[in-house]
Order: structure tokens, then C-alpha cells, then sequence
């Protein structure tokens, strides 16, 4: 009885330990990540967060009606996304895709409503907003993104749906479009920085 004791005592310290990991690796991370983030904007370079990142910090994006703050990464690979949302496609004078998991960093998308506002920064520190005008759900299967169909200063979030699915690679997605506020629209009540 005493064995089985220790031997349980033994294995749920070792499932906490694996638990408490991913949400500590995810901290140590963002700290980090922000510290990059800080360097690129300063020394205007790509700056990698650790030494054999194959990422680095391009933008940070802000849901302001969620109280959602971000650090965009360069790619939508593996390495990437385990870290923050990252950008697919775009930026200078072209849309701006970014893909994101949907059980992380974009999980709150499924709460972005038409008319909400999104911020994003650039290396250079200039900040640009964006008014969300669509959401909608497409299956990757029949459908591909048109880059050519986008609004040339758009943004594009995309993220794996159903957001509570057990199917990580699902052919479904979740698609968030908002399009550029400028200071002289009417519906612009929040100055552009």
C-alpha cells in the first residue's frame, strides 16, 4: 500500500511538473519575446528571442475592446505560432495576413464583433487601426485566400475552427477581416497615432 502511495505521489508530480511547464515556457517566452520586440524597434533590425529561434518579433497587434495585446512573429511555421500569432503574408503596402492558434494567441477571435477596433505596431513604432468588417468560416478544402480580392491595406486573421475542437487539423477556419480607419472617417472616433 505504501509503494502504491509513493508510486501515485511520484507520477502526480510528474504530471504537474509537464502541466505547470508549458504555461511557465509560455511566460518566459513572452518576456522574452518583448524584450526583442523592444530591440527590433530600437536598433531597427530583426532581433531573434533566444539564440536558435527561427523567428523573429515584426509587429505587435492589440484587440483594444478585449484588452488583447500581442507580439507578431516572422512565419506561419511551427516554431512561430508556438510562440504568438505569425505573419503569413504581407505588411508594406499589401494585406496583412496573420494565422494564429486557436486554442492560444487567436483563441480570442471567436469574441472580435464587426465595428471592434484592431491596433497594430510596426518595427518603426508607428501604430495604424483597423475596424473589423467580416467574420466568416471557411473550409480550407474549397477555399484558398485571394490576396488579390483584399483590400490593399487590409488585415487578415486566421486561425483553425471550430475554436473547442478536439480535431487540431481540421480543414476549417476562422477569418477575420478589418479594413484601415482613417482619421477622416466618420466612424473613426479614436485618433490614428
Amino acid at each position: 500500500m505504501r509503494r502504491l502511495l509513493i508510486l501515485l505521489a511520484g507520477s502526480s508530480a510528474v504530471l504537474l511538473m509537464f502541466g505547470l511547464w508549458i504555461p511557465f515556457k509560455a511566460l518566459v517566452a513572452q518576456e522574452l519575446l518583448a524584450m526583442a520586440w523592444a530591440e527590433s524597434q530600437a536598433r531597427q533590425t530583426e532581433t531573434r528571442p533566444w539564440p536558435w529561434a527561427d523567428t523573429w518579433p515584426v509587429a505587435r497587434l492589440e484587440m483594444p475592446e478585449l484588452g488583447v495585446s500581442m507580439i507578431v512573429l516572422e512565419g506561419g511555421h511551427g516554431e512561430s505560432l508556438a510562440f504568438g500569432p505569425g505573419r503569413v503574408f504581407g505588411g508594406e503596402g499589401g494585406p496583412l495576413i496573420l494565422a494564429g492558434h486557436r486554442d492560444t494567441h487567436f483563441r480570442h477571435l471567436q469574441n472580435l464583433e464587426t465595428g471592434y477596433r484592431l491596433r497594430v505596431q510596426s518595427q518603426g513604432r508607428q501604430w495604424r487601426q483597423y475596424r473589423v468588417t467580416e467574420t466568416r468560416i471557411v473550409d480550407s478544402r474549397n477555399e484558398s485566400i485571394d490576396t488579390n480580392r483584399l483590400h490593399a491595406d487590409s488585415v487578415l486573421l486566421v486561425t483553425c475552427y471550430p475554436f473547442d475542437s478536439m480535431n487540431a487539423r481540421g480543414p476549417m477556419r476562422y477569418v477575420v477581416e478589418a479594413r484601415p480607419i482613417y482619421p477622416e472617417d466618420p466612424g473613426n472616433t479614436v485618433a490614428t497615432l
